[in-house]
């Protein structure tokens, strides 16, 4: 098995996929869509999102610590036409009507007074939100990407920042999917395609290094 990543990697690289971007000096962290929704093991949604909920709460204590902005997105609908399309082809955003408990942010995961949440309707942190502007106004040349899931939510995310101007660097185990092929397999394509794909400790690192 290792052979044939070992190959599919070299194939990608020979077609001239997976050049390298360096983190900038001012990251944030953004934590995608990371509420009841994909934790609760009652939800359709749910996505065994534990293990990275519990990097994710990491990562926002040394980020808040360190001065670096923490951005939360949840999902909330009124009657779902804020969604459009999305809203049609994904019966399971219905979850997300407001008051849905499944909406609601994980007690691990409270904001804090200083964090920015914003709420979305469409896959993307950036589509139909202020987050790019409020971005640039900051100085924000960075993102630390962790959420749920990888192959939707977050996926999209990294993809506009990239497409926005901002270096997208993934945090692989504070994200989570439904199963791990999607999961792996976009991780993958986010590495060879959009941005860095890291772990926690090397994200602690960006952060760590933003304080010093």
């Amino acid at each position: 098995m290792a052979a044939e990543k070992s190959d599919l990697d070299n194939d990608y690289a020979g077609a001239g996929f997976g050049g390298g971007l360096e983190s900038g000096k001012r990251p944030a962290l953004l934590l995608v869509d990371m509420v009841m929704a994909y934790l609760d093991p009652e939800s359709p949604l749910y996505a065994r999102g534990e293990a990275a909920l519990a990097q994710a709460v990491r990562l926002a204590e040394a980020a808040r610590k360190a001065g670096v902005p923490v951005i939360l997105t949840n999902v909330e609908y009124v009657d779902g036409k804020e969604g459009g399309m999305f809203f049609r082809k994904v019966p399971g955003l219905r979850n997300f009507m407001a008051g849905s408990p499944l909406g609601a942010f994980p007690e691990e995961l409270t904001p804090k007074p200083g964090d920015r949440v914003l709420t979305k309707f469409y896959p993307s942190a950036f589509f139909g939100t202020a987050l790019a502007p409020m971005l640039v106004a900051e100085g924000i040349d960075t993102l630390l990407i962790g959420g749920y899931s990888t192959s939707g939510c977050v996926r999209a995310s990294a993809l506009d920042a990239l497409c926005h101007g901002f270096v997208p660097l993934v945090v692989a185990d504070a994200c989570a999917d439904r199963d791990p092929r999607p999961h792996d397999g976009n991780l993958f394509d986010i590495r060879a395609k959009i941005g860095e794909v890291i772990d926690a400790e090397a994200a602690l690192d960006v952060i760590r290094a933003t304080s010093a």
